[in-house]
């Protein structure tokens, strides 16, 4: 005997097991492709160090803060007083990044040729400035230019500041290129701190590949610690 026809029922339930079995199939080999064409993130930090970015908050401001959520990295950004003032939403936007905030003046002047009050003008007006906008009380300072004495340094620690330089100088204040400043960031080691700034292109170019390099030799961004001025793993 032959084989009986099968019925139209049959057959639609036959073709929609056969879809089915594909389509699952089909999911499965997607998932597993994206599976290994997204690395895991997760790297064991052999040593720390610290990012900075100075005199912001700035119009570039978000696209460095998408930068360097996508890199995976957090910075310490010392903002001058009179631009958080008059951007308290882009210091909400630091916070909200999980970056760290500091006191960087509120004009950016050249602190040691001011007077004792002129200097703790500066310097307070900046603190209400950034917690005034959402950015919490900063504990940590850098003079601008780098520029301090000892005067300077005890009316930031009368604010409850930690005065703050850096290690290693990016240059991307004096035009360095991107490249240049990848290699700059290349000499950081365990516990140091590089300048940078809001406002550089050639800086926000350099992201990723700092992200990579300092990946590469186990270092992983940190925060700055107020009782050392040491870069450590983020409390």
């Amino acid at each position: 005997m032959g084989t009986p026809p099968r019925s139209p029922l049959r057959a639609l339930l036959t073709g929609l097991t056969v879809l089915t079995t594909t389509a699952a199939a089909a999911l499965t080999a997607t998932t597993a492709t994206a599976a290994v064409a997204t690395p895991s993130r997760t790297t064991a930090c052999t040593g720390y160090v610290g990012l900075t970015f100075d005199d912001g908050p700035s119009g570039n401001t978000t696209g460095l803060l998408n930068t360097l959520r996508q890199n995976g990295l957090r910075a310490t950004m010392f903002n001058q007083g009179q631009h958080a003032a008059a951007n308290p939403s882009l210091v909400r936007a630091q916070a909200s990044a999980g970056m760290w905030i500091g006191n960087h003046s509120y004009t950016h002047p050249h602190l040691t040729g001011l007077s004792q009050s002129q200097i703790d003008s500066e310097i307070s007006r900046t603190q209400q400035a950034i917690a005034g906008a959402g950015g919490g009380t900063p504990k940590l300072f850098r003079p601008p230019y780098g520029e301090t004495n000892a005067t300077v340094k005890s009316v930031a620690a009368r604010h409850g500041l930690t005065q703050i330089i850096w290690d290693v100088d990016s240059q991307d204040w004096n035009g360095a290129s991107t490249e240049a400043i990848v290699q700059s960031a290349a000499r950081l080691t365990n516990g140091q701190t590089i300048l940078m700034h809001d406002w550089s292109a050639n800086t926000r170019t350099a992201i990723p590949r700092i992200a990579r390099g300092l990946a590469s030799r186990g270092l992983c961004a940190g925060m700055i610690s107020p009782q050392t001025g040491r870069a450590v793993a983020p409390g």
